[in-house]
C-alpha cells in the first residue's frame, strides 16, 4: 500500500499507461505470464502472515475499498489485453475482436468479468482476481461467481493475478474451486425472523 501511495499511476487504466501506438499504428497488447497455481510447499512463514494482517488493519476501510476496486479494474484490463494478444498470436483475430469486458459493460453480476474464447471458438468465462501480494494472498469470491463456476464448469476460468504492482504474474484455476482453495465465509446476510 505504501508503494502504491508513492506510485498512483500504477492504478491508472492500462490504456493510459501505454507509451503510444506501435509503429504499425496498432497498439501491441502485452502477453501475461501464466504459470501453475501454488502448492502447499510454498506456504508463507507464520510471522509474515501476522505482519501482513497487522498492516492491513491500519488502513481506512473506504479508501482501501476504492483502491481494491481500482486494482481489480486494472487487473481485468491486463487480462483482457492478454486474451486479445493470445488470440491474435494464434491467428484468431476474428475471436479477439469479439471479446467482451462484461463487468465493465454490463456490471459485476454476471459471475465472470470477461467473455473470451479459446482458439476453437468455445467460450472462456474469465473471473479475474488481482492482488499486489504474493500468489497465496487470500482473495474474495462471491456466491454468484461460485454458482456460475458450477453451472458452466467447462467454460469458467479464474485468472489469479498476483504481485501486480511490481511484476504481474498469474495462474489459472478451473472448477471445482474447492479442489484448489479453501472457501471461508467472511460475511453473512441477516434476515429478521
Amino acid at each position: 500500500m505504501r508503494w502504491l501511495d508513492r506510485h498512483p499511476d500504477w492504478l491508472a487504466p492500462f490504456a493510459r499507461r501505454a507509451t503510444g501506438p506501435a509503429p504499425s499504428g496498432l497498439r501491441e497488447e502485452p502477453m501475461l505470464w501464466i504459470g501453475p497455481p501454488p502448492t502447499h510447499s510454498n506456504a508463507p512463514p507464520p510471522d509474515e502472515l501476522e505482519q501482513m494482517t497487522a498492516l492491513a488493519r491500519k488502513y481506512d476501510v473506504a479508501e482501501r475499498d476504492a483502491r481494491n476496486r481500482a486494482l481489480g479494474r486494472a487487473g481485468e484490463e491486463l487480462v483482457l489485453a492478454h486474451e486479445r494478444a493470445s488470440l491474435r498470436a494464434a491467428g484468431r483475430t476474428d475471436l479477439a475482436e469479439r471479446i467482451r469486458w462484461v463487468s465493465q459493460r454490463e456490471g459485476d453480476g454476471a459471475g465472470y468479468d470477461i467473455l473470451s474464447f479459446d482458439t476453437a471458438g468455445r467460450d472462456r468465462l474469465i473471473e479475474v482476481k488481482t492482488t499486489n501480494g504474493w500468489e497465496r494472498t487470500p482473495f474474495h469470491i462471491t456466491r454468484n461467481e461460485l454458482a456460475v463456476a458450477e453451472e458452466r464448469r467447462s467454460d469458467w476460468h479464474l485468472v489469479r493475478l498476483w504481485n501486480f504492482a511490481r511484476a504481474p504474474k498469474a495462474f489459472e484455476l478451473r472448477p471445482p474451486l474447492e479442489a484448489h482453495v479453501s472457501l471461508m465465509a467472511t460475511s453473512f446476510q441477516a434476515s429478521l425472523l
